[in-house]
C-alpha cells in the first residue's frame, strides 16, 4: 500500500504505518528512526503493554505492541514488522507495526478533528483523520495519550493484584 505525497505545502508529515489492516499516521517530528522489528527482552512486572526492551546501538528502548496499546490483537510477528522509535519530551520508546507503509505530506483542508462523538466518549487515542478520497483514512495518532494507555495498564494491573 503506498501513499502518494502532494508536493503543495503540507500542514502535517505523517509517518504511517499498517497495523491489522487499518493505517494509523504519527507526526514525523516524534519519529527518531524505524527499525526491523528483533527479538524483545521481556521486563518482569513491567505495565502489560510494554512487550520488553530492546538494545538499539548502545541504548536500551522499551517496546509496546501498536496492535495491543489499540485494543487489538498483538502484531503477528514477519519480515514486514517494524518498530518505529518514537520520542515524547525527554522519553524514548518503540511501537511495533505491523509494517511501515510511507510518509504522507497532508495539506490543512484534509485534516478533520477526532469526531465529536467519539471525544465525548472519552477516546482521544486519535487526534485527527486525514480523508483521502475514496481510500480508507489515516488515523492519526496522540503519542500522549499512547503512553497514557501504558501507564492505565500499570495502574490497572496493580490494582487487580
Amino acid at each position: 500500500m503506498q501513499i502518494e505525497a502532494s508536493s503543495s505545502a503540507a500542514a502535517l508529515e505523517l509517518a504511517c504505518f499498517s497495523v491489522q489492516g487499518r493505517l494509523y499516521g504519527i507526526d514525523v517530528m516524534q519519529i527518531r528512526e524505524i527499525v526491523r522489528s528483533r527479538p524483545v527482552t521481556p521486563l518482569p512486572g513491567a505495565p502489560a503493554l510494554i512487550e520488553g526492551v530492546v538494545d538499539l546501538r548502545g541504548s536500551v528502548v522499551p517496546v509496546v505492541d501498536l496492535g495491543r496499546a489499540l485494543g487489538g490483537p498483538e502484531v503477528a510477528e514477519d519480515g514486514a514488522t517494524r518498530i518505529a522509535v518514537v520520542h515524547l519530551d525527554d522519553m524514548v520508546f518503540g511501537l511495533r507495526v505491523d509494517r511501515a507503509v510511507d510518509v504522507l505530506s497532508v495539506e490543512a483542508e484534509r485534516v478533520e478533528g477526532t469526531p465529536a462523538l467519539a471525544i465525548q466518549a472519552g477516546y482521544d487515542t486519535v487526534r485527527a483523520v486525514v480523508r483521502r478520497g475514496e481510500e480508507a483514512p489515516v488515523l492519526v495518532l496522540s503519542v500522549e495519550q499512547l503512553l497514557e494507555r501504558v501507564y492505565r495498564s500499570a495502574l490497572s494491573a496493580r490494582s487487580d493484584s
